[in-house]
């Protein structure tokens, strides 16, 4: 069976008075029907670019310049208009961060959810209305009546990003994607709603996640599958297990590294160095000038994404052919 979403050299560039920036610079990678992919990477990765060329909302200056973007068997970066427009929202729901930012603060947030179903499903006000309250439900929400007409004001950010959860899966998607659904929430939230996505997955069979964020902990605790990405490319993909507990790249064991750990003495390590200027990142590989094991070539010529046994790729010189 093929993937249900297939991104293929996906190059997204801004074109600005002072440069190009190459925001996204040749990813390739899929997510299968039913699983769950995490995006991690530092704040300026490329990761929520590419998520908004996913569903083609990056506009002018920016431009999706190269590659393909397979979504269930059609190549959303040749599709017209009307019918990426049809898709969005319907097959593939997004999950901003910040969403008291991505509500409208005069209407209930209950007569929100039911927009999203009249405006994708059609039908009736009373059943779109029926449909919101069941999302609420879904989504564990305590007092649904309640909350159906609250407005986003009166709600906790927590319970905002209930709200958007449940809008993203009113109208049943194939796809969700989050980014960094989990913001600006304190550690109960945010166990909760990371509990709260996994149990979705569990429920809606053959409805598939991309989970986007910085912290890799996150990620290791939530996803099936990581895609590490670092300054518009791709360093690694593999199981998340497998990843966690033995990473190949360099930049993804300084990830690991830097998250704090109760259970160790030692304080967790930090990356150093700062992310490259987007507009003129540097030859070879994007994190050989914060790399302890660069090697000349490293400084010299751009690694390509190579496989590592089953499910396991890295763009890194250390391994494989790249060795050899």
């Amino acid at each position: 069976m093929n993937p249900l979403l297939s991104i293929k050299n996906l190059k997204t560039y801004f074109y600005l008075r002072k440069g190009v920036v190459r925001a996204v610079d040749g990813i390739s990678f899929d997510v299968e029907r039913g699983e769950m992919v995490g995006i991690v990477g530092e704040s300026g990765s490329g990761k929520s670019v590419m998520a908004l060329s996913i569903l083609r909302i990056v506009f002018p200056p920016g431009k999706i310049i190269a590659g393909e973007i397979w979504f269930n068997g059609k190549n959303l970066v040749k599709a017209p208009g009307e019918e990426i427009h049809r898709i969005r929202g319907k097959k593939i729901a997004m999950i901003f961060q910040n969403p008291r930012t991505c509500l409208n603060p005069i209407m209930p947030v209950g007569e929100q959810i039911a927009k999203v179903c009249l405006l994708h499903r059609g039908g009736k006000k009373k059943e779109a209305a029926t449909r919101a309250l069941e999302m609420l439900d879904l989504v564990q929400v305590a007092d649904p009546e309640r909350v159906f007409s609250s407005y986003p004001h009166q709600l906790s950010g927590g319970m905002c990003q209930r709200i958007m959860i449940a809008m993203a899966l009113i109208c049943e998607p194939l796809l969700i994607i989050a980014d960094e659904p989990t913001t600006g929430v304190d550690v109960t939230i945010e166990k909760q709603i990371l509990n709260l996505m996994r149990q979705l997955l569990g429920k809606r069979t053959g409805m598939s996640q991309m989970m986007i964020s910085h912290d890799m902990g996150v990620i290791a605790n939530t996803c099936h599958r990581v895609v590490v990405m670092y300054s518009g490319k791709i360093m690694e993909i593999g199981p998340v297990k497998e990843v966690y507990k033995e990473p190949l790249h360099p930049y993804t064991r300084r990830l690991i590294h830097s998250i704090p750990r109760i259970d160790l003495e030692e304080k967790p390590l930090t990356i150093g160095g700062e992310l490259p200027d987007p507009m003129s990142p540097p030859q070879g590989c994007r994190f050989s000038p914060r790399c302890l094991e660069a090697l000349t070539v490293c400084t010299e010529e751009s690694p390509s994404l190579i496989r590592m046994g089953s499910g396991r790729f890295v763009a890194c010189y250390l391994f494989g052919e790249h060795h050899s």
